[in-house]
């Protein structure tokens, strides 16, 4: 393999029902980044049916190029009929960087498709850089989050990674912006097709996602009692929040897993995240710490959370929640 042949970045623009999924922005961002680094463009990759509209949106937001396959079979998605159809574009292209979200998409998607190009893929990365000898340098927890390890793919290309929604900065959108949008022709060999959908059926509650959340209220063990826990929702109505949580109280099912923060949670970063009775360990830092401003309370001085927090408070959190919530409701009734 002549590792000088492959160039660039490809992003795999992940869409669901035709809206391209928020975790393709960002990839793009980041890729953007890396891309300049090596002196080389980004490329996106949008696989769909009756998608035309959405490769204009790829563009505006930051990619440089939108390589496109519209077909019937990709109307939904299957693990065969994407693989084929990536693989393709990556043997056609040989992009030197491939870039997928860490969805569940993209997990079931990225493995099959680095087996089929014979590389290798590091998973769920927090952090992707360019080293000193132009290799990509990629981060990701490791050994149950207690060590960050980084990951290099030196002798084969493309070098592959899946990253984590919420993880990567998204560029801003620039109404307008010109790339070059190019229709890959691929005759997919059906005869390896061995799934057939039947049917969709979308589940009725409709689960909130936390990494949109620009304010997130957090909540962990130090609160004590489910009670306790569920005074989060009051105060989180007042500031317009969300209610996310640690690790322990999701095993201790005060609240959904889809709401967890953390390596085996979520990775948010919101404008402003509150931790109340966190302590702090460096799998729940791993999904929070890019937050733009951290507010934490715990009662014990020495917790782990203080030395990310921006604003840290020495006291029992459910103390300060009610008198949180009782200063805003104050606040409110004298504007």
């Amino acid at each position: 393999m002549n590792l000088n042949d492959y160039k660039g970045v490809l992003v795999f623009a992940e869409q669901r029902e035709r809206k391209i999924e928020n975790v393709a922005f960002e990839l793009i961002g980041k890729a953007s980044e890396l891309a300049k680094s090596l002196n080389e463009k980004v490329t996106a990759v949008l696989l769909g049916h009756n998608i035309k509209e959405l490769a204009k949106e790829l563009i505006e937001n930051g990619a440089d190029k939108v390589i496109m396959i519209d077909a019937p079979e990709l109307e939904n998605y299957d693990t065969e009929a994407y693989t084929q159809a990536f693989s393709a574009i990556i043997k056609s292209n040989k992009p030197e960087i491939v870039l997928i979200g860490a969805t569940t998409l993209g997990r079931d998607l990225g493995p099959r498709i680095s087996s089929r190009i014979e590389t290798g893929l590091t998973a769920d990365c927090t952090s992707l850089e360019i080293g000193e000898e132009k290799e990509l340098l990629m981060t990701r927890p490791a050994f149950g989050g207690n060590l960050m390890a980084t990951i290099i793919c030196p002798d084969h290309r493309p070098q592959m990674s899946t990253v984590r929604p919420g993880v990567m900065k998204r560029l801003e959108k620039e109404e307008g912006r010109i790339g070059e949008i190019e229709n890959f022709d691929l005759i997919f060999d059906k005869s390896k097709f061995k799934v057939k959908l039947l049917k969709i059926v979308k589940e009725e509650k409709k689960k909130v996602d936390i990494t949109e959340s620009s304010i997130l209220v957090s909540g962990g063990r130090g609160l004590g009692t489910e009670e306790h826990f569920m005074k989060l929702e009051e105060l989180a109505s007042e500031i317009k929040a969300i209610v996310s949580a640690s690790r322990a109280v999701v095993d201790a099912g005060w609240i959904t897993h889809d709401r967890q923060v953390g390596q085996t949670g979520k990775t948010v970063r919101p404008e402003v995240y509150f931790a109340f009775g966190i302590s702090g360990a460096i799998q729940h830092l791993a999904g929070m710490e890019e937050s733009d401003f951290i507010i934490a309370v715990n009662k014990d001085k020495f917790a782990p959370i203080f030395s990310t927090a921006d604003l840290g408070i020495v006291a029992d959190a459910n103390k300060v929640i009610p008198e949180i919530i009782q200063e805003l409701r104050r606040v409110r009734l004298e504007k």
